[in-house]
């Protein structure tokens, strides 16, 4: 068979919603007398087995790129675990579909949708279960963010989005020169990102206690016609004079922001803090 590891975000989220919906009605068609219930619900989790075999063999495709990435190893290898259980429980649930829509007008027939209906729930469970071990591998350690495609901008865009994660989280924690650091390699890596010019004089003034470094790179910065960017640029122009002991002309700074931008409450919180 062909790789089709990056079909697997997309088909699992099939075995997802056609499983559960599936099982929900399957549950439904035990207490309500519509004739439709049954055969949907059996209809649901036949394909939602179906598409189980085509996700367990993508993510068995997928999962070698992930697998490089440091410290995920094990949390792939149970989440490919998992796949295989679901794959097998659906499986399993379907052929006791097919047989109890083969006996519906006998009397074993019902019987078989209340075993079909306690299968349906240990279903469920493998699907939330496996599903939650994908969302860990995806959100916890970016296994296929920014990864999957293996474009060199969608790993500069992951790479961004750790540094700024990370320089956070230092500063947060009083290390100042860590975070000051890692803005530092934001800064090399995207040297013409406005937001990212903006984050390097935010951190030589907070995580380097250099206000005038700060103000001459405020100078040089050539502002667009942007309000959001001139409001920006205006904060950091006045936390910076603050810091240096220029608090009457952190006032007119901010005054003159405040009548451009009346409703700006940051702008007016800022000067507030100056009266």
């Amino acid at each position: 068979m062909p790789d089709i590891g990056s079909l697997h975000p997309q088909v699992v989220h099939f075995v997802i919603a056609l499983g559960l919906v599936g099982v929900l009605l399957r549950l439904l068609s035990l207490v309500a007398r519509a004739a439709w219930l049954s055969p949907a619900a059996a209809s649901l989790i036949i394909l939602s087995a179906g598409a189980s075999v085509v996700a367990a063999k993508s993510g068995t495709d997928a999962h070698e790129n992930a697998e490089r990435i440091p410290g995920v190893r094990v949390a792939v290898q149970t989440h490919e675990e998992w796949g295989e259980r679901t794959r097998n429980v659906l499986l399993g649930l379907a052929g006791l579909e097919i047989l109890a829509l083969l006996l519906a007008s006998r009397p074993a027939g019902r019987p078989l949708r209340f075993v079909a209906a306690a299968g349906g729930l240990a279903a469920a469970f493998c699907i939330w279960k496996v599903g939650d071990l994908g969302g860990d591998i995806v959100y916890e350690y970016a296994g296929g963010v920014g990864t999957r495609s293996g474009d060199p901008a969608d790993i500069d865009r992951l790479l961004v989005a750790g540094l700024f994660y990370a320089a956070r989280l230092d500063r947060d924690s009083g290390r100042a020169e860590d975070a000051a650091r890692l803005v530092d390699e934001l800064a090399r890596r995207e040297p013409e990102d406005t937001a990212i010019r903006f984050l390097a004089i935010e951190s030589k003034l907070r995580d380097r206690k250099d206000p005038a470094g700060a103000l001459a790179d405020l100078a040089q910065f050539q502002l667009p016609p942007d309000s959001r960017l001139a409001t920006r640029h205006g904060l950091l122009t006045a936390q910076a004079l603050v810091a240096s002991g220029q608090v009457d002309s952190a006032r007119v700074v901010l005054s003159g922001l405040q009548q451009r931008f009346p409703q700006n409450q940051a702008i007016k919180s800022a000067l507030d803090k100056l009266r």
